[in-house]
């Protein structure tokens, strides 16, 4: 008996902890009014040859935000609770992309920090709300395991005739990488910002200016004219709390799966830019 009540607690405290979670997921949308979405990412309790396993953003959190946007409402908010060092480019330029698209006002709450392309799902929102101490950063883009920009300023360093075709198609790639980010940041931003601050900010991020893990505090993304709040609910403070570093996996992205429609009071949309 007492073997079957050990393999069977886990799954019990599993199940305990999906409860609670569903239960603040409901109480922060009932104070917001929103659909809330999550996307938590947390370091995995184990390592394989030395090398520790995290969650980042991939093609199933990609799958799973933009199903849950396609369920909400086009009158119904969205709120996203983000927390990630970021992932595949792709991935989050999707999310982005969809959230974007929605018709209705988009918040993104980051209650600690969310990186690359963290940030680049954060900048599809209206509002940025984070912690006084949460951070966002750098978007520019990474080729295996070089910075873009650090590629194309070590080529630019050296006679075209010493440097060899690999490392030649690698600063091609870094080119085009750094062109398609900015792009694709600028029209992101532009929906909020007048086009030549949207571009200036777009350039900054992805130019490569920092180190890709320099961290963008709160007053410093308010220089860049991003719409920052530090207004966080004390709900997303709580659900923090429920996503504790598992022993095992778990989903990533949870969201109360049913259809949302338009809210009995209807929503704030969004701003046109000024």
């Amino acid at each position: 008996m007492f073997f079957i009540l050990s393999s069977l607690q886990p799954a019990l405290q599993q199940r305990a902890l999906a409860l609670q979670r569903a239960r603040a997921l409901r109480a922060l949308e009932k104070r917001e009014g929103s659909r809330v979405i999550t996307m938590i990412h947390r370091r995995e309790g184990f390592a394989f040859l030395g090398i520790p396993f995290g969650g980042f953003i991939d093609i199933e959190d990609s799958e799973s935000v933009i199903r849950a946007i396609e369920m909400t409402g086009r009158e119904v908010p969205i709120g996203l609770v983000l927390h990630t060092p970021g992932g595949l480019v792709l991935a989050a330029e999707q999310i982005a992309a969809a959230l974007a698209a929605h018709p209705a006002r988009v918040t993104v709450y980051v209650p600690h920090y969310a990186m690359s392309g963290g940030t680049m799902i954060a900048l599809a929102a209206d509002r940025i709300v984070m912690a006084p101490s949460a951070v966002l950063g750098p978007v520019d883009p990474q080729v295996g395991e070089y910075p873009a920009a650090s590629i194309l300023a070590a080529v630019a360093k050296k006679d075209p005739n010493e440097v060899d075709d690999k490392t030649l198609i690698l600063a091609d790639v870094s080119r085009k990488a750094q062109q398609q980010v900015e792009t694709f940041v600028a029209k992101l931003l532009v929906r909020l910002l007048p086009a030549d601050t949207a571009q200036e900010t777009a350039r900054m991020l992805s130019e490569g200016r920092w180190t890709h893990d320099f961290p963008i505090e709160v007053e410093h993304a308010r220089t860049l004219a991003l719409p920052v709040s530090t207004e966080l609910p004390d709900e997303v403070r709580l659900l923090m709390r429920l996503y504790p570093q598992p022993r095992g996996r778990r989903p990533s992205v949870e969201y109360i799966p049913t259809p949302y429609e338009s809210p009995r009071r209807p929503g704030p949309g969004r701003q046109a830019p000024s």
